[in-house]
């Protein structure tokens, strides 16, 4: 996620981090190098100008040149410009209260991931304890609705459909008297699209926005298609009007062009970002979160969050009593790992991990040590996993061979698990004044073997 933009900080910062003194030429020179970062980035043209002319203006003030640590104060004033370049504090979707329905109308190009969005943002409104009903009013798309029907059926929310139906604006009436019957207090629509923008599309959007009169305008854009996804916003603005834009494939968008430009071209806040292929993959976007990890510093905020999705509070606290007196089982270990593993992908862990982004690939990881190490705690009774000391030989070829691996490294993994639980006491020692961090580090150091 935003890996080059993120090593190009990294290069420009290295040199002028931690330096005592500064000189307007160093200013210059790293100012000339976040410019062409941004530029490769695919960010639009006017955009960089902008955030390059305020950054050299206050970067030559007083405040970072008089400072007593002006590295890390120029550095503090790069992260707090592209906090602002992305959105700022942020906007979260402006919904009724419950005992009133909020309708939330999905617009975008097809291809841009409008349906899949729909589904993504109702299971996250449902989530946090919203009834959401979705209405399938992409009726050009050939098999849209059928779509949009196996995905509320994954995520159980239902899904109104009218088939062989030609007039969106009628079926989203029906959706409408469904969700106030059934006291729904969320209606989201996906709508038509189209390959490009053109003006039935755009009639046909005006429409039902007409109609429906919607809470929330959502612009759904591939975040690959670079400021491309700006400019198609911009459009959609200026003849629809939005509220806010969601981006899909977040995940695997290395360079940040269309998320950094979004807000300055459009005026719209970036509400959320897709960051997978699951339904759950889906995250409310947060500027000064993102500007962390562009600039290298994580994001344990969101590390934390996803944590704690997975994690019982109760059985986190036990955790945590049993690191601090090494009484820390293989039985532990294993639920930790099934634990990380619900937590998603370990390339996005390690990008939120201060110091980490864009330093260790997704090829990196070696996959198949995570996949071993199940296999093998899996093929331990119960008692073998609370007790790795009877753990011999004879035992040793029996979990080797329901695991399909060796004795050899049977033998490896306990003195792995030995040496990680030595380590893990001195952590929690060391952060018992940090007990929401402890926990969530414990549960890291126990899924990943570190």
């Amino acid at each position: 996620m935003l890996d080059k933009l993120t090593q190009k900080f990294s290069e420009t910062f290295r040199f002028i981090a931690g330096k005592s003194v500064i000189t307007e030429k160093n200013i210059d020179d790293a100012v000339e190098a976040i410019k062409m970062a941004l530029l490769e980035a695919d960010v639009n043209l006017r955009v960089v100008r902008r955030f390059v002319n305020a950054t050299i203006e206050e970067a030559k003030g007083e405040r970072v040149l008089r400072s007593v640590d002006p590295g890390q104060q120029f550095i503090k004033l790069v992260h707090d410009k592209l906090v602002s370049l992305l959105g700022g504090d942020g906007e979260g979707l402006k919904l009724k209260g419950p005992d009133t329905l909020s309708t939330i109308l999905m617009l975008g190009l097809q291809g841009s991931g409008k349906t899949t969005s729909s589904a993504k943002l109702a299971l996250r409104l449902k989530k946090e304890g919203r009834k959401p009903l979705l209405a399938a009013c992409d009726l050009v798309r050939p098999a849209a609705v059928e779509q949009l029907s196996v995905l509320g059926a994954q995520i159980d929310v239902p899904v109104y459909r009218e088939d062989g139906a030609k007039d969106p604006v009628a079926v989203y009436k029906g959706a409408l008297a469904l969700a106030k019957k059934n006291l729904y207090d969320t209606l989201i629509i996906d709508t038509t699209g189209r390959l490009q923008i053109d003006e039935p599309m755009m009639e046909e959007l005006q429409r039902l926005k007409d109609a429906a009169k919607p809470d929330e305008l959502l612009l759904v854009a591939d975040s690959m298609t670079g400021q491309a996804a700006a400019d198609i916003a911009k459009t959609f603005n200026e003849k629809i009007g939005l509220t806010g834009v969601v981006l899909t494939k977040f995940d695997s968008d290395t360079r940040g062009g269309a998320a950094l430009s979004l807000k300055t071209v459009t005026g719209r806040a970036l509400k959320f970002v897709g960051t997978g292929e699951k339904p759950e993959d889906f995250e409310p976007f947060h500027p000064d979160r993102i500007a962390g990890r562009i600039l290298g510093m994580g994001d344990v905020v969101s590390l934390v969050e996803k944590a704690q999705e997975v994690i019982d509070q109760k059985e986190a606290l036990e955790l945590q009593k049993k690191m601090e007196k090494e009484n820390f089982t293989l039985e532990d270990w294993l639920n930790q790992l099934r634990s990380v593993k619900k937590m998603g992908s370990l390339q996005k862990m390690l990008d939120m991990i201060p110091g980490m982004a864009g330093q260790i690939s997704e090829d990196d990881i070696n996959k198949e040590d995570f996949k071993h190490q199940e296999a093998i705690l899996s093929s331990m009774t119960r008692k073998e996993r609370a007790n790795h000391l009877i753990i011999g030989p004879a035992r040793r070829s029996r979990i080797a061979k329901g695991s399909g691996t060796s004795a050899a490294e049977i033998g490896r993994l306990i003195k792995k698990f030995e040496k990680m639980r030595t380590m893990m006491k001195k952590m929690a020692k060391m952060g018992k004044n940090s007990a929401g961090m402890q926990q969530m580090m414990g549960q890291m150091g126990g899924g990943l073997g570190f």
